[in-house]
């Protein structure tokens, strides 16, 4: 082009890349353009909105970009001046949509200063009247806020909201108005609307209030705002939790939420961020005709800790290699082993509460006198009473995946796994007391818990709670469960513990020999605690095929070649000399003395630990204190029977 070029030394360069020399062209790149600032560089625009070049350009004006490359690249070679060409990756952008580069020029655009809207952001926060969850993101705010620069809202877009400024076609006034004007307040003349719309994020940071009437005060906007919680993830901290802070105290004069609840996000199988361009994306449609809108939510939330990302892996059909991502035309989705996990909780629920459902001939969902609570009555009350009090409490932290890890086991163990198995024979009685105070307890907790599930798994929930005897339109709008000193009942509660821990070493045997559930057996249980394990004597016949039961506390009585097996508070023997092997019995026994020592050992070492004494919390040290006790009454009971084989 025959001009001058000055020759600068600027630290944004790399040295180490090429020949250590650049061009720079502030017009067309915003490094450049920021180097170009530093320098006082002459801010040169060579490119058309068209993407062809200008009068700038020379005698290439008029050209398409890619026409004039190659002919300055024959003007290089004639002149003798094209020393070698390489290949060289670059990072220009694409359009998504249809591939074409995207060339980066300088132009006019309308910017928000940032920094008095960033520094009232920045005190609201650090006063904590928006708190961040968890709290290490709120570093991430603080980072953006502070090294904030001013923010440029145009928008070359077919959609949007249209920034308000007019420019006259014959003096050039701009105005910027809350309303459409059609003449030049300055000569009357004629104006033009710009034609460029405001950043997404510019109108999304209006939502708070926006949504609310604003800005007119309505009663919608005096009650609703600020909110309490905003949920979102953490990559769009700056772009959307931001904007909204500093808007809503620029517009309102107060946050617009009192919390952040930041989530992680949900990635591919092969842990990579899910894109339109990859492909990799899982559309939510195919998997809730799999396995139902319930079982994906719940998966979404199971095993997650708030800001961390989840990974979700799911089947194709046919295959997709490892590390690649599945071509939408070929591959289709056709199964999830976490979200099939899910839908077979669903699937427990349902079975459970139709079994519920069968058994009741009750109108109201109410509990029963105490006097009328059997143990096992007692003791499903006080663990959902405990359930209660952990999910409320989760949720108040965010803990979401905690509580419905709480939820999860209470249902599926304690309520349909063991419940709904101890009262079946009270429930075949339908005239008798017990039976009516079994379905009501039944009732009441099966009712109550799926208000604790409903932000989780809402269609099941409603669904089974409409079925049940309800008072109101919809679970959604019903009183949420409240933790109840009434219904802890720990005594009875601890012995139901021990009898369950008598059911499963007998089952947990019997599974060991091979021993069919036909096979009947006498039950030996050798105690200081005769009433306790007494209590218990129905559910062993039933649970655990006991032919009869024993109890006593002299283990003189104990036939010699019973199989023993030692839990809290007990041994439990089991005369199966014509099922099992002796031999194996005390080969079992070793192991299990192995075991024992082990977790002595480990125990005593924590408590000689002075470290750990020192900083652990009194009722861990306390813990650790009843565990060590625990395992040396077992393992002496162990070392006992082996003694007398």
């Amino acid at each position: 082009m025959g001009r001058e070029i000055p020759v600068i030394a600027d630290e944004y360069v790399d040295k180490e890349f090429g020949t250590g020399c650049v061009k720079i062209t502030p017009a067309h790149d915003p490094n450049d353009f920021e180097v170009g600032k530093r320098h006082n560089l002459e801010i040169i625009k060579v490119l058309n909105d068209d993407a062809t070049i200008n009068e700038y350009g020379g005698k290439y004006q008029g050209m398409d970009r890619y026409q004039a490359r190659k002919a300055m690249v024959a003007d290089l070679e004639a002149e003798g001046l094209l020393v070698n060409i390489e290949p060289h990756s670059h990072n220009v952008g694409q359009c998504y949509r249809c591939g074409c580069t995207v060339e980066p020029i300088v132009s006019k655009q309308w910017f928000v200063k940032m920094p008095p809207l960033a520094e009232p952001s920045l005190k609201a926060v650090k006063k904590g009247e928006t708190k961040f969850v968890p709290e290490r993101f709120t570093k991430t705010f603080n980072n953006w806020m502070e090294g904030v620069f001013d923010w440029c809202i145009s928008r070359q877009l077919w959609w949007g909201h249209r920034i308000p400024a007019f420019y006259c076609d014959d003096c050039g006034e701009t105005t910027v108005s809350k309303e459409d004007i059609t003449v030049c307040p300055k000569c009357g003349g004629k104006v033009h609307q710009d034609n460029d719309v405001l950043d997404t994020w510019f109108s999304s940071a209006l939502w708070p209030f926006s949504t609310l009437g604003w800005p007119e005060k309505t009663k919608e906007l005096e009650y609703f705002y600020p909110t309490d919680v905003l949920v979102t993830g953490y990559d769009i901290i700056f772009f959307w939790v931001a904007r909204m802070v500093f808007s809503g105290l620029e517009h309102m004069g107060q946050v617009p939420f009192k919390h952040v609840f930041i989530h992680g996000l949900v990635r591919d199988g092969n842990g990579e961020k899910m894109s339109k361009s990859k492909g990799n994306g899982v559309d939510p449609l195919q998997i809730i005709d799999l396995y139902g809108a319930d079982a994906l939510r719940f998966t979404l939330v199971t095993g997650v800790a708030p800001g961390n990302d989840m990974r979700f892996p799911v089947i194709y059909e046919p295959p997709v290699a490892p590390g690649k991502n599945p071509d939408p035309e070929v591959n289709k989705i056709v199964g999830s082993k976490t979200v099939e996990a899910s839908r077979n909780f669903a699937n427990k629920i349902w079975n459970a509460s139709r079994f519920t459902l069968m058994n009741l001939d009750i109108d109201a969902c109410i509990l029963p006198e105490e006097k009328n609570l059997t143990m096992e009555d007692k003791w499903i009350l006080t663990k959902y009473n405990n359930v209660v009090k952990a999910v409320t409490d989760n949720l108040d932290k965010f803990e979401l995946g905690v509580a419905v890890s709480n939820l999860y086991d209470f249902l599926w163990d304690d309520f349909c796994d063991w419940y709904i198995e101890l009262v079946k024979p009270r429930l075949f009685d339908k005239e008798s007391l017990s039976a009516k105070t079994a379905q009501q307890v039944l009732c009441y907790v099966l009712s109550n818990t799926m208000k604790l599930l409903h932000p989780f798994m809402p269609f099941i929930t409603e669904e089974i709670w409409q079925h049940l005897p309800h008072e109101g339109e919809s679970i959604m709008i019903s009183s949420w469960p409240v933790y109840d000193e009434k219904l802890s009942f720990e005594k009875d509660a601890a012995n139901l513990e021990k009898i369950k821990g008598a059911i499963k070493a007998v089952r947990n045997i019997r599974t060991e020999k091979n021993v069919p559930n036909s096979k009947k057996a006498k039950l030996i249980i050798i105690t200081d605690l005769a009433d306790v394990f007494a209590a218990g004597e129905s559910f062993y016949t039933k649970l655990c095929s006991a032919s009869e039961v024993e109890i006593t506390n002299d283990k003189a009585t104990v036939p010699s070649s019973a199989i023993t097996v030692v839990i809290d508070s007990a041994e439990i023997a089991i005369p199966l000399d014509e099922l099992v092997n002796k031999e194996e019995e005390i080969a079992r026994l070793k192991k299990e003395e192995a075991r024992l020592e082990g977790e002595v050992k480990r125990c005593e070492g924590k408590l000689n630990n002075q470290g750990f004494v020192s900083k652990a919390p009194a009722n861990v040290i306390e813990e650790e204190k009843n565990k060590l006790a625990m395992y040396k009454d077992m393992l002496s009971k162990v070392k006992e029977t082996l003694l007398n084989m």
